[in-house]
């Protein structure tokens, strides 16, 4: 057995703050002790990490990536290697992709062809949800052997008619047989058909830039989708987890669904945190790099993402991390911003721009670990295994410098990408040194890990309906 010591630090959880050591052991954490009690007590350690001054929080859960997958002519530029280093760097120890179901295919066809991309690549611990892109009866009752397995969770579209999209009575047979099996229903809540009326119309009037992107998802067209997934769940006794929710209106459905009790959730991104239509209307073609779905909202819309952050209407901040290369991959829509394929970079980012949110008031401390860590750990059945630091949980822990400036760039970040999101936002707060199941895999801002380290992780079902 292997025995390490988190030493001085100020432990953060979402319940609660203490000045204590970690005891790990055997990639578990063993104990929390007071602080130099554990020598002191004889538990001996072969690695002692100093963490005065510091925090020492639990490894960041990320819910919602998209690693090597195909989209729109291309795939997104970082695999499961890159992808996952990128997220050590950035705090992140558990990352839940998405398997893709393709039409035509059954969804264990989809699930073989995720785990081929993955296994053996990975430097954090990895999960997958499943992408329903061909609801029928062989695919409903496949939903319930993934259960069965550990792949509980499963996304469907209200978007991209002729890809992924399924119409509202695919949805509700999806959302029935969840509600029989236990699975979780994530739904992308944009009224596509409506959308791709506008995108025409707007492509036929010369509208081609792309800030039209923005435009054209209206706002409106997300909170009609919302209150219609919600309505459908409602019918079909299902719960449901809204991904990316970007407008105002949106959290307003999802908020007035939990006043009345219903098992509905929300996430956002940080790209709707702190980016807006002001990034999407740069000049020349710079907006492409910040086009993705939902899109980017105008900047008023942030003050209700995060006051639902803080009410709990929403609970998770996940990336849905999907990069494109400026250079050749976004540039497939120059001239057809319909073209340009969605998605922006961020697993490396998302820690720190939490901790920027504590730093400017928005959240507290434990909020941040709780939308971070501790939440997409419970809806996503990875607790008490991760998203917390307590005896018995996995030795993921991150000891982070709350007073540490830096400059976001895409010269200093390790995803496989050719530009930041974030470039030249100045924040105060970086990751210095990371565990991952009691392995460092970032050693005081110094790559230690390794593709392979990273495990499968099947999971229970959503413990918010426990």
């Amino acid at each position: 057995m292997t025995r390490t010591i988190v030493s001085g630090g100020l432990v953060i959880t979402a319940a609660e703050e203490m000045h204590a050591d970690v005891l790990i052991e055997d990639g578990k954490v063993a104990a929390l002790a007071a602080p130099g009690s554990s020598c002191a007590g004889g538990w001996s350690a072969e690695h002692t990490i100093d963490a005065t001054g510091k925090y020492v929080v639990p490894g960041g859960v990320d819910a919602h990536t998209h690693l090597d997958l195909p989209f729109g002519g291309t795939s997104s530029s970082d695999t499961f290697a890159t992808g996952t280093a990128a997220a050590a760097w950035g705090g992140t120890t558990t990352i839940v992709d998405f398997a893709v179901q393709q039409r035509g295919q059954s969804l264990r066809q989809g699930l073989d062809t995720w785990h081929a991309k993955a296994d053996g690549q990975c430097a954090v611990d990895y999960g997958f949800h499943m992408i329903l892109s061909d609801v029928n009866d062989g695919s409903l009752k496949e939903m319930d052997l993934l259960v069965g397995e550990g792949v509980t969770s499963f996304k469907l579209f209200m978007a991209y008619p002729g890809v992924f999209y399924s119409d509202d009575g695919q949805i509700l047979r999806a959302m029935q047989r969840a509600a029989g099996n236990g699975g979780l229903i994530m739904m992308h809540a944009e009224n596509g058909i409506a959308i791709d009326v506008l995108v025409e119309q707007a492509l036929a009037a010369g509208r081609t830039d792309p800030r039209h992107h923005g435009e054209v998802r209206k706002a409106l067209l997300e909170a009609e989708a919302t209150h219609r997934a919600i309505q459908l769940a409602r019918v079909a006794g299902s719960p449901l987890y809204v991904v990316h929710v970007s407008a105002e209106e949106a959290v307003a459905e999802l908020a007035r669904a939990r006043g009345m009790d219903l098992p509905v959730f929300g996430e956002t991104c940080p790209q709707y945190l702190f980016l807006s239509t002001d990034n999407l209307a740069e000049p020349g073609f710079e907006g492409a790099k910040y086009v993705c779905s939902t899109p980017l909202r105008p900047r008023e819309h942030q003050a209700a993402l995060w006051r639902g952050l803080r009410t709990d209407d929403l609970q998770v901040v996940s990336t849905d991390h999907c990069p494109f290369c400026f250079s050749g991959q976004k540039e497939l829509g120059r001239g057809d911003f319909s073209k340009i394929p969605n998605g922006l970079p961020g697993v490396e980012n998302r820690m720190d721009l939490l901790h920027q949110a504590v730093v400017d008031g928005h959240i507290s401390r434990r909020r941040w670990i709780e939308i971070a860590c501790a939440a997409p750990a419970r809806m996503f059945g990875l607790a008490p295994r991760k998203g917390t630091i307590a005896p018995g949980c996995d030795a993921d822990i991150v000891v982070y410098d709350p007073h540490a400036e830096q400059t976001i760039s895409a010269a200093t970040h390790h995803m496989n990408v050719d530009y930041s999101a974030y470039e030249g936002k100045r924040i105060t707060g970086q990751v210095e040194s990371v565990l991952c199941r009691g392995e460092t895999v970032l050693d005081r801002r110094r790559f230690t890990g390794r593709a392979g380290h990273g495990r499968y992780l099947p999971r229970s079902t959503c413990q918010y309906l426990a």
